[in-house]
């Protein structure tokens, strides 16, 4: 999957394992893995559907060929509804990858006939990922002050 700026490829067995043993390779950028990718790496083998066509990717930055973070979707959907979770690194936030990444993702999940709605749970505290989700089209469905969250929703 191609934007103008980005590739976002499925994550190879291989550099799960290297993000979960915190082993570096040469292609990520220097602040790849973020805690939300190593948490991700780390579910894999309970999830192994998440490795496939309909689950997460890296976000590969085009122009220097280095992994800048990672975007997925929680494969299966419940009922055609899909959750999506994505992270951008620090380096490169403020450049709109994580919109140009979602916005893709989402229009390629919902060309499934069986996906009929995303769905996203974002921390109150974190601004800028809500700023993302209304930006690509997402309606604020509930927020829970107990958990800080707050849900969105598209389709």
């Amino acid at each position: 999957m191609r934007t103008d700026r980005l590739e976002l490829r499925s994550w190879t067995p291989g550099e799960a394992a290297a993000v979960v043993d915190g082993v570096r390779l040469a292609d990520w950028a220097g602040d790849f893995p973020a805690e939300g990718d190593q948490e991700i790496a780390g579910l894999f083998g309970d999830n192994p559907l998440w490795l496939g066509e309909y689950g997460h990717r890296l976000v590969v930055e085009r122009s220097s060929g280095l992994v800048v973070g990672s975007i997925g979707l929680f494969w299966p959907p419940d009922d055609g509804t899909l959750e999506i979770g994505y992270g951008i690194v620090a380096s490169r936030h403020g450049r709109g990858y994580a919109s140009e990444a979602t916005r893709v993702l989402v229009a390629f999940a919902l060309a499934e006939p069986e996906v009929h709605t995303i769905y996203a749970t974002v921390e109150l505290s974190n601004p800028a990922s809500i700023r993302v989700l209304e930006k690509v089209g997402f309606q604020r469905m509930t927020t829970d002050i107990a958990e800080k969250t707050v849900q969105y929703q598209f389709g």
